[in-house]
């Protein structure tokens, strides 16, 4: 029964959004509140599990991902996004115009929410696209395939960086483990997928970079090459939330391996936290993005707003999705599958990503998939001796399967490319679906040798 009351509680989010237009966000609360009151907790608990669970969820989130829209909007105002893109292609050349937006969009992609780095990004193919005079989808494919593959994987995206603190994973080895099955991954359903969707979608290859609406996805801001900083600094830049958190994690590996306590150790512990990690590449980026560059703090600031005020519908989703996570938990529903899977053959990995994958299609929102799945599968993997960050990675692979009309993605996609909704299934919704289950592929591999 349990299962029941989440299934139609999912059916009636799914509604609310779909068929009456109610925002995301207040829809998770009202089918937090309904699913609460059908599982049969008292009264008195409900309004206090669903504050403790957006609370708890935006406690640990809040900063990390308002840090990281800063520094993705500092990256992309100052042109060192546009520079990183261009300078790539130039090295690539014409030939291997596929590989340099991949590589483009993968560093990109690590310090870029999914929707932002598409907003930046399908400007910059759109020019390129019509210069060398190849279908605008041919690179548009590859590009979108590298940031979807770092949004499921990589933290500090929201999906990654939430599980693993609702897991209590190490972030840093889901960062290491999440490369090793990012990369390919994203050649996958990057380059040979697009190749495939192009015999079998050839229409869709067959248009002009013209056909899509660049102007539906928002202001990007274009600059001469000569204005934009170094390629050096501002690939550093973008990546040094990345290396950070890898030198952190090789310490801390040092450090349990020596079982040894001490200052230092305590003090890197520190920094390579998500929320150290995104303050300090935020001030590094002010510098080299902004004063390095005679940029006014103002203006800077201007841009720190901007982002801030981007996310502030999304924070109050990803805690709503918290809220429904809290709920599922106190309810019992977690303790009712892990009874219901208890002495069961089934992998608690593969189990995590059939979970998110299920809800995923359901209502849409990948980092909410997770967050519910968190939920159900908490109470499970107690007593298993799973790894904690291979779970995170095979629920981040579940949350982005079949990404179709509930997704925002879905709408970007299909508008940008100027694809007709047969087309978006065939090419948008078949590649999230090879990244999910090649994701879940390269986890189950990865759990033989980790």
């Amino acid at each position: 029964m349990p299962l029941v009351i989440v299934a139609l509680g999912i059916i009636v989010l799914l509604i609310l959004i779909m068929k009456f237009n109610i925002n995301t966000f207040i829809s998770l609360v009202v089918v937090s509140f309904l699913i609460a009151l059908a599982l049969g907790m008292p009264i008195n608990e409900i309004v206090k599990s669903i504050e403790t669970g957006m609370g708890g969820t935006l406690g640990s989130i809040a900063l990390v991902f308002g840090l990281g829209a800063i520094l993705g909007k500092l990256i992309a105002d100052s042109g060192g996004a546009q520079r990183i893109a261009m300078t790539l292609i130039e090295k690539f050349g014409l030939k291997y115009i596929q590989w340099a937006v991949v590589v483009a969009s993968f560093i990109l992609g690590i310090a870029l929410f999914f929707e932002v780095g598409l907003v930046l990004l399908i400007p910059i193919v759109y020019q390129i696209s019509k210069q060398i005079k190849v279908p605008f989808l041919y690179l548009g494919l590859p590009m979108s395939a590298a940031l979807s593959a770092t949004h499921a994987f990589l933290p500090p995206h929201p999906g990654p960086t939430v599980i693993a603190n609702e897991f209590g994973a190490n972030v840093g080895l889901v960062l290491l483990y999440g490369f090793l099955i990012a990369i390919p991954i994203v050649i996958i359903a990057g380059p040979i997928f697009t190749k495939f969707a192009k015999k079998f979608v050839p229409k869709a290859f067959d248009k002009d970079s013209t056909s899509g609406s660049i102007a539906s996805i928002g202001e990007t801001k274009q600059f001469k090459l000569e204005d934009t900083p170094g390629f050096g600094i501002s690939a550093f830049t973008a990546l040094f939330p990345v290396i950070l958190m890898a030198f952190s994690t090789i310490v801390k590996l040092s450090r349990d391996a020596n079982d040894t306590e001490n200052v230092f150790f305590d003090l890197v512990t520190m920094i390579g936290s998500p929320t150290t990690v995104m303050l300090l590449s935020v001030l590094l980026a002010i510098y080299t993005m902004g004063i390095a560059r005679k940029i006014p703090m103002k203006q800077l600031m201007e841009s720190a707003e901007n982002a801030v005020r981007a996310i502030g519908m999304m924070l109050l989703i990803l805690g709503a999705g918290g809220a429904l996570k809290q709920v599922l938990i106190n309810g019992g529903v977690g303790d009712y599958v892990a009874v219901l899977f208890e002495g069961s053959a089934i992998s608690p990995l593969i189990l995590a990503w059939l979970i998110a994958a299920v809800i995923r299609v359901a209502q849409g929102s990948a980092t909410v998939a997770a967050l519910t799945t968190a939920g159900l599968v908490i109470p499970m993997m107690a007593g298993t001796d799973v790894n904690l960050e291979l779970m995170v990675l095979a629920t981040g692979a579940g949350s982005i399967i079949a990404s179709h009309v509930n997704d925002t993605g879905f709408w970007i996609v299909k508008e940008s490319f100027g694809l007709t909704m047969k087309e978006t299934f065939a090419t948008w919704t078949v590649l999230e679906t090879v990244i999910s289950v090649s994701g879940l592929g390269f986890v189950l591999l990865l759990s033989l040798f980790v």
